[in-house]
Formats: structure tokens, C-alpha cells, sequence
């Protein structure tokens, strides 16, 4: 029920620590799942306490139990184990603390871990984070590898050592974390976080040497498999060993089977690449070559043309079928022309001889009347009428006497 308090009225501090404890001592039992991260069995004591905590969002609670609910697992359950616990909250008023006090406590097995782990993996792939397509190219040369490991680990040395002896320029941006336990989540996440900010790093690898199932879990951590999917930065997975394969496995873009591997397929090999150099240029020397030689073939056929080899060969052929052609035409055109001149003065004799003129050179006469009409009958003409008189060499006037 609300409370009637103000700034004139205040509740003090044990009254609304014992509210508190009212209203959570009203809650029920739950089962919750965590990992042990602090665990205290002083000798003599008839309670344990401990600390229960969530990897994947890094909160924690304080566990209680009686002791022989804790030595009904103490065989199996340790610091850094996974357990699902019955418990109700309590809350502790005169420090107003909130715990939980078990009254069961079972570990988590392997087998029940795969199923789980099996699960989310089924849900993490649904969503497509291990989608082929969100995978990024590693680059050829890598300027500054991001490397996140554990401290002076085996899997920080096959990375450093077989990186430099294929490359020895290549640089290192190494961030050490704890790969196991409790406090691998967090930090390995932050690790990734911050090699991915840097804009000199070309690649991030996360190694880890082999180890058990509960070793590797924090690498199947689900708020570490969507941290590497948001990565802009190609993330090379290198944890365990060939049979291993935790969650951050799939989503990397790559997956290395050891630390060894992952340099290996990070940094080229300076020799193989300079061997490649080599091949390649002498294929290219061959090509060029081929190239040449090939060329210089075409040209020697052409240059072997009689066309190239006496280039005025073709002109004096050609002038003499000018010349041919010329003369031809010559004696065509004379041809013609004798033949239109025989032709022009046979014409010519017959015109004369059917001019009138000719005929007037023989002693004839033309007699026209004053309109110009020639004067064909005795009975067109009066008597007196002037008529004009044309003979050969000209004309004159005569008059019609009958």
C-alpha cells in the first residue's frame, strides 16, 4: 500500500528497511541460474555465503544456504561453477541488504550446457548472425593486428612468434584478459570493443589455448558472439583446438583450428609471398616475350610482301595501264572523229546539192513578189506588177509584161 509520507513527515530509515523486508518476505521461492564467482565455508560455520552471478550482464547477487545444503554438492561445485539454485529473497534490515537464502542448490552438466549452448546457437543463427553473408574479407597485409589473449599465454606466443616469423614488419595491439572464469566475459568484450575503435587496426584475433567445455564457455557468452557481430573490424576466432567449436567460432569471419592457424591465415608468409612474386613475374617475362616474339614474326611476313619490298613496283605497273588506257583512248577519240568528219562532209555534199543555191548557179532564177512569196504560176502575177529578180551572184527588179 503507498505511503502517506513528506518532506515534514518522514518515515526514518529502520522503518522503511522493515518495509522492505515486509514486502519481500511476501515473495516466493525461484530458481535462478548463475555462476559462483565468491565462495566463503569458514570452518565451524553453520552458513555459507556466497556470490551468484549473470556473465552476460555482469550483475550479482549474495547467496546464503546452510551448510548442509552446501555439502550436498561440495564435491562438484566451486568457485567459477555454473549452478541453478532455490532460493527466496531476504532482505537483511539492519544493513539493508538484499540476499537469497538456498534451500537447494544443483550444478549445472555438461550435457544440460550443450543443450543450452545447442539452443542458442539455434536462436543466435535464426537472427543470421552467422549469416555468410555479414562475413568481412581479411585484408592481404595487415598493418596493426589486434590480439586478445590471456597473459603470457601459449596462445599469445604461437600468434606473436608465427606472425613475425612470416612477417616480420607486422605489428601487434595486444590486449591480455582473463580467459576463463567469472571475469572472461567482461573483459574479453571490452578488449574487442576497444581494437575495434582503433581505426589503425586492420584485424582483431581472439585466442585461447585449449581447455574443457567449462573453460570455453565464456567464448559461447552471448553478449560476446553480438559484440564480434557488431565489430566493423574482420574478428578471427582461434580458440582451442580443431574439435573445439564455441559459439564466437560462427560468427567470427574466420575461424582458425589453433592460435598457430590464425597466424598462419592472418599474415602471409614473406618467402611464399616473395616465391609468388617471382613465378608471377617470370610468367610475365614469358608472356611479354611470346608477346614479342609473335609481333616480330607478323612483321617479317609483311615486311616479305613484294608490295613492301618494292613499294614503286605497283606504281609503274599501274602507269603502264595508264599509258595502255591513255594511247587507247587517243586512237578511240581519232577513230571517232575521222569517222563524224566522213560523215560531216558526206552531209555536207548532199546539202549542197540540194541547195537551192546550186541549182541559181546553174542559170536559174527565183522570182518573189513584194510580200516575199515565190512566184510558182504565170496566173499569180499582174501585168506591170514589180517583181524581185534572184539569180546566183544577187538580185534585181523585173515587170510582169504580157
Amino acid at each position: 500500500m503507498a505511503l502517506n509520507t513528506s518532506a515534514e513527515a518522514p518515515l526514518p530509515v529502520g522503518e522503511v528497511s522493515r518495509l522492505i523486508g515486509g514486502w519481500i518476505d511476501r515473495l516466493g521461492a525461484v530458481w535462478v541460474e548463475g555462476q559462483i564467482t565468491q565462495l566463503s565455508r569458514r570452518p565451524g560455520a553453520g552458513v555459507v555465503f556466497m556470490t551468484l552471478r549473470d556473465p552476460s550482464q555482469d550483475i550479482s547477487l549474495s547467496v546464503t544456504c546452510y551448510r548442509q545444503v552446501f555439502d550436498a554438492v561440495a564435491d562438484v561445485v566451486s568457485e567459477g561453477a555454473r549452478v541453478v539454485v532455490r532460493a527466496k529473497p531476504e532482505w537483511y534490515a539492519p544493513r539493508g541488504q538484499l540476499s537469497l537464502r538456498a534451500a537447494e542448490i544443483r550444478p549445472v552438466g555438461i550435457g544440460e550446457l550443450l543443450a543450452r549452448l545447442e539452443l542458442l546457437k539455434k536462436s543466435l543463427a535464426a537472427e543470421g548472425l552467422f549469416s555468410p553473408e555479414r562475413k568481412k574479407p581479411l585484408p592481404f597485409l595487415p598493418q596493426l593486428v589486434g590480439l586478445v589473449c590471456g597473459r603470457a599465454s601459449a596462445a599469445e606466443r604461437d600468434v606473436l612468434e608465427n606472425a613475425r616469423h612470416r612477417w616480420p614488419a607486422v605489428r601487434f595491439e595486444v590486449r591480455n584478459v582473463a580467459v576463463q572464469g567469472v571475469h572472461a566475459v567482461p573483459q574479453v568484450v571490452q578488449a574487442v570493443k576497444e581494437l575495434d575503435a582503433l581505426d589503425e587496426v586492420d584485424v582483431i584475433i581472439v585466442a585461447r589455448g585449449g581447455g574443457s567445455v567449462e573453460d570455453l564457455l565464456p567464448f559461447s557468452d552471448e553478449q560476446l558472439v553480438r559484440t564480434v557481430s557488431a565489430c566493423r573490424t574482420p574478428v578471427v576466432s582461434a580458440i582451442g583446438h580443431e574439435p573445439d567449436n564455441p559459439l564466437l567460432d560462427y560468427v567470427a569471419d574466420l575461424r582458425a583450428s589453433t592460435p598457430t592457424d590464425a597466424a598462419k591465415k592472418v599474415v602471409p608468409d614473406v618467402g611464399e609471398e616473395l616465391e609468388r612474386v617471382r613465378v608471377l613475374r617470370d610468367r610475365a617475362r614469358r608472356c611479354v616475350r611470346a608477346l614479342v616474339e609473335r609481333e616480330e614474326r607478323g612483321l617479317a611476313n609483311a615486311l616479305a610482301r613484294p608490295s613492301i619490298q618494292d613499294p614503286h613496283r605497283m606504281i609503274e605497273e599501274r602507269a603502264d595501264q595508264v599509258t595502255a588506257l591513255l594511247d587507247r583512248g587517243r586512237r578511240t577519240l581519232g577513230h571517232l572523229l575521222d569517222r563524224a568528219v566522213s560523215e560531216l562532209t558526206h552531209t555536207h555534199a548532199r546539202v549542197v546539192a540540194l541547195s537551192p543555191a546550186a541549182t541559181l548557179q546553174r542559170g536559174y532564177a527565183v522570182l518573189q513578189r513584194s510580200d516575199g512569196h515565190v512566184v510558182r504560176d504565170p496566173a499569180e502575177v499582174a501585168d506591170g506588177e514589180a517583181l524581185r529578180a534572184r539569180v546566183a551572184e544577187g538580185e534585181f527588179t523585173v515587170r510582169v509584161d504580157t
